[in-house]
Parts: structure tokens; C-alpha cells; sequence
């Protein structure tokens, strides 16, 4: 999905949102370096099978995800991360690794931790690795409609 798509998806459902533009960067933590936004209010997607089915995990850019309790909070048998060879092909016009966290426009379901609700405003890649969508977390969770539930770990997870 490229930038122009995604906005016209927002544009559509009259969401308000902002495209910031920065210098290409392929780590969250290093997006998050480069234009000033916290890592814990930077949102990043993973891509993992549950029970062999992809999902979109989305968590905090300085978090990583507790697949033990992924797999608990969505009632799941396994969990594992997904290998890029597993979803190449299955984000078109979007950059390996730089997937927007709507599921629901690639027929996947989205899974997103419950830190994510503590700030009014989410952040996330918008389809390059040159490019963020800052919009309000309320507008993403009706759009996306995420399972929100608690699977983000790291060091600093607990004070999120």
C-alpha cells in the first residue's frame, strides 16, 4: 500500500492525521531517533503466524513481542514470528518491514498491545521506510480494529 493509498483510506473515513517525512531508516528505534518521537509512542508491526494463519502484532518500536503471551491473550496453539519469504507478495507497494498496522486492508487480523492506549495519538510506518502516519489512537482502533491486550515486553515495558 503505497502513502497516497493509505491517505486516500483516511482521507475516505474522514480521519485526521499528518505524513512525516524523514531520511530513509529501517529499525523503529531508529525512526524513532530521527524524528523525535518516543519509542514507546512510535508504533512498529510484526508479522507472525498464529496457528499458521499471519497476523499483524503491533507494539511500542522499543518493545518486542512476548509470543508466550500473545499466544495466551489470542487463544492461539502457536505463535511465531513470520519469516519475510512467508509474507512477500502479501503487502503490495509497501517496503519490507515498513507495513501501516491495518490488518483489515490485507485480510489479516490485528493484534495491538494495550500500551498503545495510554497516549491519544498512535505513529507508524505509512508503506516506506521514508515515511510515518501520526493519527489519534482512537481513529486507528475503529479503523483497524485491533485486539488490544498485553503481549509488548522488554525493558522497558512496565513502565509504559
Amino acid at each position: 500500500m503505497a502513502l497516497t493509498s493509505l491517505m486516500e483510506y483516511l482521507d475516505t473515513h474522514n480521519v485526521a492525521y499528518v505524513v512525516i517525512s524523514h531520511s530513509p531508516a529501517f529499525t523503529a528505534q531508529g525512526i524513532a531517533g530521527l524524528t523525535h518521537i518516543s519509542g514507546k509512542e512510535l508504533a512498529k508491526t510484526v508479522i507472525v503466524r498464529l496457528d499458521g494463519k499471519l497476523a499483524m502484532a503491533v507494539i511500542p518500536a522499543n518493545f518486542h513481542v512476548d509470543l508466550n503471551l500473545l499466544r495466551k491473550g489470542a487463544n492461539a496453539k502457536s505463535v511465531t514470528l513470520a519469516t519475510e519469504e512467508e509474507f512477500e507478495g502479501r503487502f503490495p507497494q509497501c517496503e519490507t518491514g515498513a507495513m501501516p498496522p491495518f490488518g483489515n486492508l490485507f485480510e489479516l487480523d490485528v493484534f495491538a498491545d494495550e500500551s498503545l492506549e495510554k497516549d491519544k495519538e498512535i505513529a507508524f510506518n505509512a508503506g516506506t521506510h521514508r515515511e510515518l502516519i501520526r493519527m489519534a489512537w482512537d481513529d486507528f482502533k475503529k479503523l483497524a480494529k485491533p485486539k488490544v491486550m498485553r503481549f509488548a515486553a522488554g525493558r522497558s515495558a512496565e513502565a509504559a
